[in-house]
């Protein structure tokens, strides 16, 4: 009987379990190879013991751990890929609802996610790897659309290039102005910038008076005669230093202009200098060639008026100023001007001596435009004219109109 036992329990594992395990069927056959095996050894203990009971209890203890066994060596395999399927669904939830989640995640990234300890470090590492993401993305746009202006940049150089007959870079300019520059300090007419206004201004007022006399020197060394500029009364590690210092930076010791903490007086004689100013009572005809003009660096906004020419008159110097009134129908705005546009008017009377031309610099908000004599109409009229046309432009009321005409026409018209 023994024997037999062996022999049932050598087929059954040599012949039904490698079959049924490679077709799915080990689960199914495990407790009943199990069944048989048992049910021949209680058949010979019946027989050799027949007064023995059977113990039901070990035999259900022993067929469910040998069927937990099976069952947990088949669901353990897949644990790893299922669970990394299932923390993918809940990133694609997370996305569907608005919250921030990345659009790509790699396999480690998910497995950092699903070892975050708590709900709030999984959403913050989520955060990290979707800001991440959006700043790459920010990058890779930023380059692309340098990547197209540098195309751009190229296209124009090229039709630049074709367009031109003579290319000249800028460096072969920049020594041609140079140069013109340096012939102006030997042969070319002073003009004067007097820099001893810092006292009068504000930090800000300063630095605005530097931007304008840097653009007034960049249209100076430009023009085909320029002037050879004098900054008078300069101190060293002044406020006016440090600002030009910050606008040229290493290019401020290789300007061809000349500096000095003296006065325009002790360099040249008072009778060839002219002092410009807005305030002066004399007004300027003509340029004259052999005169010094002077300059005041500040600007006008918030200075009280008179000061340029008080200051003239202490030092017993002839003044001018520029007759804006005689060639300009003034509308709206002060009849100050910036330095660059003194600079500009400057240059052009130098060159030409057409008023007409030289204040075409000054802005066209300011003015109406050119005066042109008629004939049996007097300049004054016209400018009461224009006054009245500007008030109607403004859409003032009809009460106010009529007053204002009939204070510039008081003959012609009397109110009611």
């Amino acid at each position: 009987m023994q024997s037999a036992n062996m022999l049932l329990r050598k087929i059954v594992r040599s012949s039904v379990l490698p079959f049924a395990a490679q077709h799915g069927m080990k689960k199914d056959l495990f407790p009943l190879s199990r069944t048989l095996s048992l049910s021949l050894c209680l058949k010979q203990d019946k027989s050799c013991e027949p007064s023995e009971k059977l113990d039901l209890d070990a035999w259900k203890k022993v067929m469910k751990s040998g069927f937990q066994e099976e069952v947990s060596e088949t669901v353990s395999e897949p644990k790893e890929p299922s669970s990394l399927a299932a923390a993918s669904e809940m990133l694609e939830m997370w996305r569907l609802s608005g919250r921030l989640v990345p659009e790509n995640i790699t396999e480690e990234q998910l497995k950092t996610f699903m070892e975050c300890p708590s709900k709030s470090a999984k959403k913050k590492y989520l955060k990290f790897l979707h800001l991440k993401e959006l700043y790459k993305k920010r990058k890779m746009d930023k380059k692309m659309e340098r990547r197209l202006e540098a195309q751009d940049q190229d296209s124009k150089t090229d039709e630049t290039k074709r367009n031109s007959i003579i290319y000249l870079q800028t460096s072969t300019m920049d020594k041609a102005y140079n140069w013109r520059a340096a012939q102006s300090m030997i042969f070319g007419q002073p003009l004067v910038f007097d820099m001893s206004y810092e006292k009068e201004m504000s930090d800000r007022e300063v630095a605005n008076t530097v931007r304008q006399i840097v653009l007034s020197e960049s249209c100076n060394r430009r023009s085909a005669d320029p002037f050879h500029i004098h900054f008078c009364n300069f101190k060293d590690d002044s406020l006016y230093h440090r600002e030009f210092i910050k606008q040229y930076r290493e290019g401020w010791g290789k300007l061809l202009i000349t500096v000095t903490d003296q006065c325009y007086t002790e360099i040249f004689p008072k009778d060839k200098l002219i002092y410009l100013t807005a305030d002066s009572p004399k007004v300027m005809k003509t340029f004259d060639h052999n005169k010094i003009y002077i300059v005041g660096s500040m600007v006008d906004k918030s200075i009280k008026t008179g000061v340029s020419l008080a200051r003239a008159k202490r030092l017993q110097l002839e003044t001018a100023a520029l007759p804006l009134d005689k060639y300009l129908l003034w509308s709206t705005g002060a009849k100050n001007l910036t330095l660059d546009q003194m600079m500009h008017i400057l240059l052009t009377l130098k060159d030409t001596a057409d008023w007409n031309k030289a204040l075409e610099f000054v802005p066209k908000r300011k003015y109406s435009g050119f005066v042109n004599k008629p004939v049996n109409k007097p300049v004054k009229e016209l400018k009461k004219t224009l006054d009245l046309i500007n008030a109607l432009k403004l859409r003032k009321r009809p009460e106010e109109v009529q007053k204002q005409f009939a204070k510039n026409y008081p003959k012609k018209y009397k109110l009611k």
